[in-house]
């Protein structure tokens, strides 16, 4: 055989086919080739200088970018609610009434996840010793199965909610999985089956585009002389306090309660609950107060950027502009979460520690707690972070205190927990050792720790740590653009 050389598949360089100049080049094609690519290189270049000149604008500016980052139901909207609730006050207040149909959904998906309960099982006798009936039958009382009759108009208003929520005009539209209760309610068409009827997450994208559209559709409602002078008729408001009674009686029954309980069903510890204010959230002139609106499920996918410019309020400056970031917290949406850690000045990690006994919904052999600690050790160890202040909040605990305290063992679902107090106090020092530990052993350089035990919900509280972080990333911010 010959001793030509074989050039191996290892040494082939495919741009090379594209860079490589023509074969057939003249000179003058050289020269204007060339002319060209140091042409291209300028623009690059200068479009490199802009961008750099525009962070360091930015940073002169006075604008601060922070980051919010943790699994589905964390409270990441919650805590934004609470900056805008703090430092944006007047917008703020201004938004309440539209979230009255948000907080009306909320209240329609409580029931509606209720009633699933009541028609998927077979109703369990309670005097059968705690244990479930063996006969074949879904033994419903009368009583209840006349509440499901008179609660059915809750089905029109859930659709006519979620159609007002996410416009089928609007790309949105499929923001719902299944959809079914859009199309329901826009082809005007009524679905006899108890099926048709199944809890299916609806959530829209981040941004005011739902705010727009219920701002729109309130202007566009009729006028009515009410008690208290001329109000706006909310149709789902008006059915909603028809069936008021209904509802209340539907929560607070007995065989209800026990079927919940022995479904693990406990919808005092989900978002947008509000069971227990129905006097208050049903009547017809209601508004929302701030902490309805705190405490209001709206799930939001994908990432947005809220800008939002800094009231004066209790003495600090105001025109310092916020750039603050929501990011999904689905395992699908995870790896989107990279491209925004650049130029960030802060990033607040919320972890529920609460859901120490619940798995992810959309991984169901998944605990959310260890979930929550894998994304903690990612971000920790994430080199493009390693100069970004991680600020935690353990999150969600009222919730953790209230299920230690009703006998719910923490060391059942922690083995490393031990034979340590099944109390809240303990419980938050030992899950604040653990993540701070992560924290110390996973960043790449050394940083100081922020950990805080939260519950977002709550005002008070949230609102003085807020402020401390709020405080924290200016000076950082300020220190960086060197004005400190």
């Amino acid at each position: 055989m010959s001793g030509a050389v074989t050039k191996s598949v290892h040494d082939f360089d495919p741009l090379d086919e594209v860079l490589r100049p023509p074969i057939d080049e003249t000179e003058q094609d050289r020269v204007i080739r060339q002319a060209q690519e140091a042409e291209a290189r300028r623009v690059s270049q200068a479009i490199d200088d802009s961008i750099r000149a525009e962070k360091q604008a930015q940073k002169k500016k006075g604008i601060v970018r922070l980051l919010l980052l943790g699994q589905s139901e964390s409270g990441k909207s919650t805590t934004l609610r609470h900056f805008q609730k703090l430092y944006t006050p007047t917008a703020f207040h201004e938004e309440r009434i539209l979230w009255r149909s948000v907080i009306q959904l909320n209240i329609v998906r409580s029931v509606r996840t209720i009633l699933d309960a009541l028609s998927d099982l077979r109703l369990p006798t309670l005097d059968s010793g705690g244990e479930d009936s063996d006969d074949g039958g879904a033994n419903i009382p009368q009583e209840l199965e006349m509440l499901q009759m008179r609660l059915t108009p809750l089905r029109h208003i859930e659709a006519l909610l979620i159609a007002k929520l996410i416009p089928p005009s609007e790309d949105e539209a499929a923001s719902v999985i299944g959809s079914s209760a859009i199309s329901a309610y826009h082809s005007h068409r009524s679905r006899s089956s108890e099926r048709s009827w199944r809890a299916q997450e609806v959530f829209v994208r981040p941004g005011a585009t739902w705010k727009g559209a219920l701002a729109k559709s309130t202007r566009s409602r009729p006028v009515s002389l009410g008690t208290t002078g001329m109000q706006t008729r909310d149709e789902a408001q008006e059915v909603i306090h028809s069936c008021s009674y209904d509802i209340m009686a539907l929560w607070t029954d007995r065989l209800v309660r026990e079927v919940l309980r022995r479904r693990k069903i406990r919808l005092e510890e989900s978002p947008g609950f509000f069971l227990n204010d129905l006097d208050r959230v049903t009547a017809l002139n209601y508004t929302p107060n701030d902490d309805d609106v705190l405490r209001a499920r709206l799930k939001t996918v994908g990432v947005s950027e809220y800008r939002c410019e800094m009231e004066a309020v209790a003495g600090r400056e105001s025109g310092t502009e916020w750039r603050i970031v929501d990011v999904g917290g689905s395992r699908s949406q995870v790896p989107t979460w990279v491209p925004f850690f650049d130029d960030v000045d802060a990033i607040i990690f919320l972890a529920p520690i609460s859901s120490f006994d619940q798995v992810l919904a959309e991984d169901r052999s998944v605990n959310r707690l260890e979930d929550s600690v894998l994304l903690w050790k990612a971000v920790c160890s994430n080199k493009l972070l390693a100069n970004v202040d991680l600020v935690l909040f353990l999150n969600k605990c009222d919730i953790l205190d209230a299920k230690l305290t009703s006998g719910i063992r923490l060391s059942k679902y922690v083995r490393s927990y031990g034979d340590r107090p099944n109390d809240m106090e303990t419980a938050s020092k030992y899950f604040r050792s653990k993540f701070s530990a992560i924290h110390r052993e996973y960043s790449p350089l050394p940083r100081k720790f922020y950990g805080f035990c939260t519950t977002v919900t709550d005002t008070n509280t949230t609102a003085g740590i807020l402020a401390s972080v709020r405080d924290m990333v200016v000076r950082r911010h300020l220190k960086q653009s060197r004005l400190l």
